[in-house]
C-alpha cells in the first residue's frame, strides 16, 4: 500500500497532505486553488458586465469548445507535474497526430482506422519521452524541449505545408456539435468524464497517492516500495496519448490537418496547471484547482478576443499569468516560512525560561 505524502517528508508534519484542504476556514481561504477559483467568478462578472454577449449561451458554448484540446490534455499534464515531471511537447504531438490524420486520409485511408493509429502514434511518442528520462535518467524539461523539434519535424516530414480538409461529416460534427438538448460540446462532455475518472485516481486511489509521495521526495518514494519509473513511464505514455486524440479532435474541429496545427499550445497547458495550484516542483495540488484554471484562461482568452484584443497580446497575456501562477504561491510560503522561524525564536527562550 502506497504511502500517504505525509510520511515522506517529516519536517512537514503540520502542513496537510497535498492535495487536500487544510483545516479551518482560514486556511481553506488562503489556497491557491481557492484564490483561482475566485478569481474565475470575478472574471466571469466583470465579462458579462463590460462585454455584451459574453455571458450568452451560444458564446460560453463556443468558449468552452475552444478549450476541449487544452482542458484534456491538462488532465494528464497534472498529473505528471505532480509527480515532479513535465512534458513539453504535448503541442508538437498533437501537431504530428494532426499532420498523420491528414496524410493518412489523403492517402485513401478510413478514417476509423486511422484515428486509433494515430493514437497509438502518440503513445510511441510518449513511451520515447519516457524512457529517455526513467532509463537514462535524463531531465524530462530537457528531454521534451528536444522532442518538441523533433515531432514538429516529423509533423512537416510528413504533411509538409500542405492542409488536408474534407473530413467525413459524421465526424466533424462531432468535434463541433453539442450534446442533443444541451450547449455542451461533445469535447467537454468528453473531458468532463475523464476529469472525474482521473479525479479519483489523483484523490483517492493508492496510485494518485503514490504520484504525490513521488513528488515530494522520489528517494523515499523509491524506499517506500513505490514503482517510481514504472509510474513515470505510465504518465508519460499517457501524456501521448491525450495529446494525439486531443490532436484529431483539434482537426476535426477546425476541418484542417496542418503540421503546424496547435504550435504554441503547450505554454497554454502549463499555465492551467500552475495557475490552478499544481506545484512544479511536485507533490502538491488539486485537480479542481487545474480545472479551475483552464476555465480562467479560456474565459480570459474569449474576452480578449470579443474586445478584438490580438492574438499577440493574448499569449502576453498566457505568459504572464504563468510567471504570476509561479512566483505568488513561492513568495506566500517564504513568508510563511519566515513567520514560522520567527514565532519559534520568539518561544524558544520561554521555553528554555520555564525549563
Amino acid at each position: 500500500m502506497a504511502p500517504d505524502v505525509t510520511t515522506v517528508k517529516p519536517e512537514a508534519r503540520a502542513v496537510p497532505p497535498a492535495g487536500r484542504p487544510e483545516r479551518g476556514s482560514l486556511g481553506r481561504l488562503l489556497r491557491w486553488d481557492v484564490f483561482v477559483g475566485l478569481l474565475l467568478v470575478l472574471v466571469f462578472i466583470g465579462g458579462s458586465a463590460g462585454s455584451p454577449g459574453f455571458a450568452g449561451v451560444g458564446n460560453l458554448s463556443f468558449a468552452l469548445g475552444d478549450l476541449g484540446e487544452i482542458a484534456l490534455i491538462a488532465l494528464a499534464m497534472t498529473m505528471l507535474v505532480v509527480a515532479a515531471e513535465v512534458d513539453l511537447s504535448v503541442a508538437s504531438v498533437l501537431g504530428l497526430s494532426s499532420a498523420l490524420v491528414g496524410a493518412l486520409w489523403d492517402a485513401g485511408w478510413a478514417i476509423e482506422t486511422i484515428i486509433p493509429l494515430v493514437v497509438v502514434v502518440g503513445a510511441v511518442c510518449g513511451l520515447v519521452n519516457g524512457l529517455l528520462v526513467t532509463r537514462l535518467g535524463l531531465p524530462s524539461l530537457a528531454v521534451t524541449i528536444g522532442t518538441l523539434a523533433l515531432y514538429r519535424g516529423l509533423a512537416y516530414v510528413v504533411l509538409g505545408d500542405r492542409a488536408i480538409a474534407e473530413f467525413p461529416a459524421q465526424y466533424t460534427e462531432l468535434a463541433v456539435g453539442d450534446v442533443p438538448g444541451t450547449p455542451i460540446p461533445y469535447p467537454v462532455a468528453l473531458f468532463v468524464l475523464l476529469a472525474v475518472v482521473t479525479a479519483v485516481v489523483l484523490h483517492a486511489t493508492g496510485f494518485g497517492r503514490s504520484l504525490f509521495a513521488i513528488g515530494a521526495q522520489e528517494e523515499a518514494a523509491r524506499f517506500a516500495g513505490i514503482r517510481v519509473k514504472r509510474i513515470k513511464l505510465i504518465l508519460f505514455v499517457l501524456s501521448g496519448t491525450v495529446a494525439a486524440f486531443a490532436g484529431v479532435i483539434f482537426t476535426l474541429r477546425y476541418g484542417s490537418a496542418r503540421a503546424d496545427n496547435g504550435v504554441g499550445l503547450e505554454l497554454a497547458v502549463i499555465a492551467a496547471v500552475l495557475l490552478g495550484g499544481v506545484d512544479f516542483d511536485g507533490g502538491k495540488g488539486t485537480l479542481g484547482g487545474v480545472i479551475a484554471g483552464v476555465l480562467l484562461i479560456g474565459l480570459l482568452r474569449n474576452l480578449l478576443m470579443l474586445n478584438d484584443v490580438a492574438t499577440e497580446i493574448q499569449s502576453i497575456v498566457t505568459g504572464l499569468l504563468l510567471i504570476i501562477s509561479v512566483i505568488t504561491p513561492r513568495l506566500v510560503a517564504a513568508v510563511a516560512r519566515r513567520r514560522h522561524a520567527r514565532a519559534v525564536r520568539e518561544t524558544s527562550p520561554q521555553r528554555a525560561g520555564t525549563s
